[in-house]
């Protein structure tokens, strides 16, 4: 990085610093140290009523996260509609962190995750190498498979494919963004003398979902991590558990994945483990009262395919208490980036996120 850049950075973290955790003795600000790192996600929905006031909050959202402090920006990817969460399209991910890109200079700006087999490697590449510019070495890669069977009808594919094109692709990608003259024979992709310049100083931090899922009728995915799933993780810098699963499954994943590295020769600490999750903070200590609060939040989000007390096992529902003892929960078990998702373009959340969930994770 150049010095300028590099003082923009420095600036910027401690003007960040100082407005989440504010001096009280005039020193220094205090900085988050603690092993956890929180990252937000950009709620990047395309509702039905879209219009250009609401794409707009993407702009607002991104330098508020940045301000508050936050490690990370993560967005979604889903081109067509499907049951729940999916019942709206998500606007472009990587359109979205290019502009995310030009109206912040700290933050990370992540994929969580783009669906790899959506794509061809080579122009993929080069929107990596743009991306990768136009945030200054910001950019973090988030892939995975994908699910849902439609979209892949869609785009002439078949679900089954979907671990080996990923497989494939993430292949190709690292040999396009690093060397000259790439030449490729998969079974999906093909290409010759393919060169993409600037090449990239390094590959971008490599980070893959996969994991245990509740099981239903609406995703092909399985209760247990499958071992093409395990590989693939244990070739990234990061895995990314979505809240698909239960608590518990979440635990129990990043256990199966630290002694898989254990297996193959793989130091577990070099993996990070993270989780991404959605909830909605409300003013009350009683339980009950919290989840009758943030059900109509949840089943607008959500959809009403899924029971509330299923919900309730994957999202952080609940007292703020009770949601800040669940991310302890899964810090003890080796989990050290989260995800905190709003269930809207809520500002006020992400400044409760920042004051009543960070906070107290961070060291005296």
């Amino acid at each position: 990085m150049c010095s300028d850049s590099a003082r923009r950075h420095q600036r910027c973290q401690e003007g960040a610093c100082r407005r989440l955790w504010p001096s009280t003795s005039g020193g220094p600000c205090r900085r988050l140290t603690s092993a956890m790192r929180f990252g937000v996600y950009l709620p990047t929905f395309a509702w039905r009523d879209l219009r250009f006031d609401q794409a707009a909050r993407v702009k607002e959202f991104a330098r508020k996260a940045e301000a508050l402090g936050f490690d990370a920006l993560w967005v979604a990817e889903h081109f067509l509609e499907a049951p729940g969460l999916y019942g709206t399209v998500w606007m472009s991910p990587l359109l979205c962190l290019a502009h995310a890109a030009s109206v912040t200079t700290r933050i990370r700006l992540a994929t969580g995750l783009l669906i790899a087999p959506y794509y061809h490697p080579v122009p993929l590449a080069r929107e990596i190498q743009t991306l990768w510019h136009l945030s200054e070495g910001r950019f973090v890669l988030g892939v995975g498979p994908g699910w849902d069977q439609h979209e892949f009808e869609t785009l002439g594919m078949k679900l089954s494919e979907r671990g080996r094109r990923t497989d494939e692709i993430i292949a190709a990608l690292r040999r396009l963004l690093a060397e000259r003259d790439v030449s490729f024979e998969g079974r999906y992709y093909r290409f010759q003398h393919v060169t993409i310049e600037p090449r990239l100083p390094r590959f971008p931090e490599l980070w893959v979902g996969g994991g245990s899922k509740i099981q239903t009728s609406l995703s092909p995915d399985k209760p247990y991590i499958v071992p093409a799933v395990l590989s693939r993780i244990a070739g990234a810098d990061g895995w990314l558990a979505r809240a698909a699963g239960s608590q518990q499954m979440v635990k129990d994943d990043a256990r199966v994945i630290r002694e898989h590295c254990v297996k193959v020769g793989r130091d577990p600490g070099s993996l990070r483990c993270g989780h991404l999750n959605f909830l909605h903070l409300v003013d009350t200590t009683d339980r009950e009262e919290a989840l009758r609060l943030q059900r109509p939040v949840f089943e607008r989000v959500m959809g009403t395919h899924r029971t509330f007390e299923n919900l309730q096992q994957s999202y952080f529902l609940g007292t703020t208490r009770e949601i800040v003892e669940r991310i302890r929960d899964l810090e003890a078990a080796g989990v050290r980036d989260m995800v905190l998702a709003t269930c809207d373009y809520d500002l006020g959340q992400l400044e409760r996120f920042a004051t009543d969930l960070v906070g107290r994770f961070t060291d005296s």
